[in-house]
């Protein structure tokens, strides 16, 4: 006969409550956490309920409190920051004109509010990020100024309201909270100043000329490498406006002509993503994953004039060999320059900047280089860019699955009917196999 008595039950109970403390962990969506200690034991990453654990730590008054709350991350590099910035957390950057790709990057991160310590529109030209955070509904505050790295730690938990930062009861600092009528505003004005942007930039391409007319003319300081590019096509994938969709659209031909897959930094990692292994990889190796560097690729370091290499170290580190390029031009510049050099027939170029205001986003002087390098390589270069918004596919679905079975169902009555069904069993069996290969392509 069972004993009636109860087992003794030792799970922790409150000090103040007659039942067990049941302790439920709920993956962080952007809503206030905490780092709780119980009995004694570091329990991180713990999302407080509205009246926290025990039924202490948080209120309904916190809970309803207006605003934007979240977890900081910060970083005076964006594309640094976006790699460790999870849903909900507020991102704190440091950017001067905000730029196109650092913007899509933030939205990609599904940031809850991005406060910038610079102005995200300097007047200096019409620049595109302020516009997409604020389109994807993202709270923008500009110009809090550098004390807030000082006065905000990361892992932070704050408060922003009508451009106030809060920590708990403090007030943090203060910034301009943008809007879409700001930022329109503040984009016209920029729009005047557009000519003299024009003027410098054509002021840093001549400059560049002269530094590096050897390398542009005779390919003078262009490295020997392992890759076979002689007589290939070249995609060379920076990771920037729409890579994406074209990289999707370009899948046909990626499997008929197979060219040499060359990412340029982050757009190695955009190759794996889309399910493709880079030949080589080119750029600073700031912003490309271990990942990447690891996956069997040639890889080529971007090293200043002086040879000086700062990437080096990264792939040493991982064990890696790598060929060092000196250049004053962009990444993507002396991929295209590499490609070029050692014969590629043809370069489609994925993600790469190909207008002025482009050029202007991308924030730096060098951007003159890509004006000149394109000139250098203009009759292989093909632009991937918009490819996806040129074209898409007119057949509907609901047409391919009617064909399908359309043509199901024809086999099988042939087959059936058909006294030599059974000797062409295997070879349509082969035919239908093929044409669900062909049919699955359409749609990848």
């Amino acid at each position: 006969m069972d004993d009636p008595t109860p087992a003794p039950d030792h799970r922790p109970r409150s000090p103040n409550a007659r039942w067990p403390v049941r302790l439920r962990y709920t993956p962080p969506r952007g809503g206030r956490q905490a780092n709780v200690r119980f009995l004694g034991i570091h329990v991180p990453g713990l999302r407080l309920g509205r009246r926290g654990v025990f039924g202490i730590g948080r209120d309904k008054k916190d809970e309803e409190a207006p605003g934007v709350s979240g977890r900081v991350r910060l970083d005076r590099r964006t594309k640094r920051l976006t790699k460790r910035l999870r849903p909900g957390e507020i991102a704190i950057i440091d950017h001067v004109d905000l730029d196109r790709v650092s913007a899509e990057a933030l939205v990609s991160c599904q940031a809850a509010a991005v406060v910038n310590v610079a102005p995200s529109i300097s007047g200096r030209y019409p620049n595109l990020g302020p516009h997409i955070l604020i389109d994807a509904g993202i709270p923008l505050i500009d110009d809090v100024g550098p004390e807030i790295f000082a006065k905000v730690t990361e892992g932070d938990v704050v408060r922003i309201e009508d451009g106030v930062i809060h920590r708990g009861d403090d007030i943090v600092t203060k910034g301009i909270l943008q809007s879409a009528e700001t930022i329109e505003a503040a984009t016209t004005e920029a729009k005047a100043g557009l000519s003299l942007q024009l003027e410098a930039f054509v002021a840093n391409t001549m400059d560049y000329l002269k530094r590096e007319r050897d390398l542009l003319l005779e390919g003078v300081g262009v490295p020997d490498i392992e890759t076979k590019l002689e007589g290939r096509h070249a995609l060379i994938v920076v990771r920037g406006y729409h890579y994406r969709e074209d990289l999707a659209t370009l899948r046909p031909y990626l499997r008929e002509y197979r060219p040499v897959l060359i990412g340029v930094d982050g757009g190695a990692d955009a190759l794996l993503e889309a399910g493709y292994r880079p030949n080589m990889i080119v750029g600073d190796m700031d912003s490309v994953s271990d990942e990447a560097l690891t996956c069997g690729a040639e890889l080529v370091v971007h090293a200043y004039r002086d040879g000086r290499a700062p990437g080096l170290g990264r792939v040493q580190e991982l064990g890696k060999e790598a060929v060092i390029f000196p250049a004053t031009a962009t990444s993507e510049d002396i991929a295209m320059l590499l490609a070029d050099d050692k014969g590629a027939t043809l370069i489609v170029a994925v993600g790469s900047h190909y207008n002025m205001v482009e050029f202007l986003d991308k924030g730096r002087s060098g951007m003159a280089s890509t004006f000149l390098t394109r000139q250098r390589v203009g009759s292989k270069l093909v632009d991937a860019k918009g490819v996806s918004r040129l074209y898409r596919s007119r057949i509907s679905t609901s047409w391919l699955l009617l064909l399908v079975l359309a043509t199901f169902v024809t086999i099988v009555i042939a087959v059936i009917v058909s006294p030599a069904g059974g000797p062409l069993t295997p070879f349509l069996a082969d035919k239908w196999h093929k044409f669900v290969f062909w049919l699955t392509g359409l749609f990848t």
